[in-house]
């Protein structure tokens, strides 16, 4: 399955490549170089966790590099009136008679915690280019929804502050 991401996570992704590249990988290599002349290996607990450090900072590399290998490009464009990327809105969830607000956002950023909602989630693919006011069933599986009502949409553009998902 290829992942959505808009140019902007290519570039933020990008940027994490580089500076992983360029600056977390020196440091990494000259700490298991320091690490090794401390003597045995075998007993050197510095050693195995800065052996570990660069592994991990390589496998994250690969990781977002084949991230963007496989991404499908999509835009974050949409019209004013209706919800689509990057917008914020308040849901009145008609089962627990509670409202709450989520920002609409690609697979990469995701993170229902701080919430935001990746636009590929049930959620987030039942509201998109719906309006205020629309009352929208949001399927989870084939015997499981619930409905939603937008009550407020608000238009904001992705500011780049949105954490990139680690793994």
């Amino acid at each position: 399955m290829f992942d959505k991401l808009t140019e902007n996570d290519i570039k933020k992704i990008r940027e994490e490549i580089q500076h992983r590249k360029l600056v977390v990988r020196k440091e990494a290599l000259e700490a298991v170089k320091e690490a090794r002349a401390h003597g045995d290996l075998s007993e050197n607990f510095e050693y195995h966790a800065a052996k570990k450090d660069k592994n991990q900072n390589e496998s994250r590399i690969r990781y977002l590099e084949r991230l963007i290998k496989t991404a499908q490009v999509i835009s974050d464009e949409s019209s004013e009136d209706e919800i689509g990327l990057y917008n914020t809105v308040d849901l009145y969830f008609e089962e627990d008679d509670e409202i709450e607000t989520y920002k609409l956002v690609t697979t990469v950023r995701g993170n229902s915690i701080k919430g935001l909602i990746s636009s590929e989630s049930p959620l987030g693919s039942a509201i998109m280019g719906h309006k205020v006011g629309d009352r929208v069933y949001v399927k989870v599986d084939e015997n499981t929804g619930y409905y939603v009502v937008v009550r407020r949409l608000e238009n904001t553009k992705d500011d780049g502050s949105d954490q990139l998902r680690s793994y």
